[in-house]
Parts: C-alpha cells; structure tokens; sequence
C-alpha cells in the first residue's frame, strides 16, 4: 500500500492505529541507532532512510540511495534493510537472532515482513542500522553494483 503521504507524521497519522504503536516502535530503534549523514524522509509511498543525492549522486536510478525503510503493507508491517540484501554477515546475525528467540523470519531479500512488533528481534535491527556509516555503505554499494 502506497501512501501519498508527505510527512512521516502524516503517513503514522494514516494507517490503522494498531500498527502505529508498532511502527512507531521500530522506527524509534531505527532513528536510535542510525549514523550520522542519512536522512529520514517519506519517499516511494513509505518511510526511508537514504543518503541524500548532495552527498552521493552517483546511483543507478538517479534517486537518494535508500538504506533502510518502514511500511504498513495491506497485510503486513515490513522494514527494508538494503545493509542486510548486500552483506552476508549482516543476514546471517539477523538470522541467527530469530532463531535464538525461537521464531521463524518471514524474509524477502531485503525486507522482514511482521504483524506483531515483539515477533522482531529489535535489538539486533538497531545494531544493524548501526553498523554502516554513509561512507562504508556508499562503498559497499559501489562493490555491489560492479
């Protein structure tokens, strides 16, 4: 579900209120631990954390390079963690965190789907938003895209 929503207030104001606790839940874990340099900002109908085209403009796309992200999808709640699709070790410290609280991950590449905030190991999601400055991320973009 996309929103036209342009301000992360506005887009938390619209979604059912349930998932605004949760939401709000995770994104305050993601703002906590987010490095210095990426910006928070509602792009693709969602809320992003990306790195502004003034500090890097060479994407692919032409678009502020996105690093991590929060939706309310129609059936689920999801995070979009590009740190996680690109580094092995990354997925494996995630994988291994669900699996020390005994829950199995509804995962894509990058996204971890989820209806209840407490079926996420949130510590570990905030020392992975952690553990990429801007400029080891723009550099772990670059070894990715060659």
């Amino acid at each position: 579900m996309q929103s036209n929503a342009k301000t992360v207030q506005e887009y938390l104001k619209e979604i059912p209120e349930k998932r605004q606790d949760a939401l709000s839940t995770v994104r305050d874990v993601i703002l906590n631990n987010l490095p210095t340099g990426y910006v928070e900002v509602m792009n693709w109908g969602m809320i992003t954390y990306e790195i502004p085209l003034k500090t890097f403009p060479g994407t692919y796309n032409k678009q502020p390079l996105m690093y991590a992200a929060l939706a309310s999808q129609k059936n689920h709640m999801a995070i979009y963690m590009s740190c996680v699709y690109s580094d092995e070790n990354q997925l494996m410290k995630l994988q291994n965190a669900f699996a020390k609280m005994g829950i199995k991950p509804n995962m894509g590449k990058s996204c971890i789907r989820f209806k209840d905030v407490s079926k996420i190991p949130l510590t570990t999601i905030g020392e992975l938003i952690g553990a990429y400055s801007v400029e080891d991320y723009i550099q772990n973009y670059n070894r990715c895209r060659k």
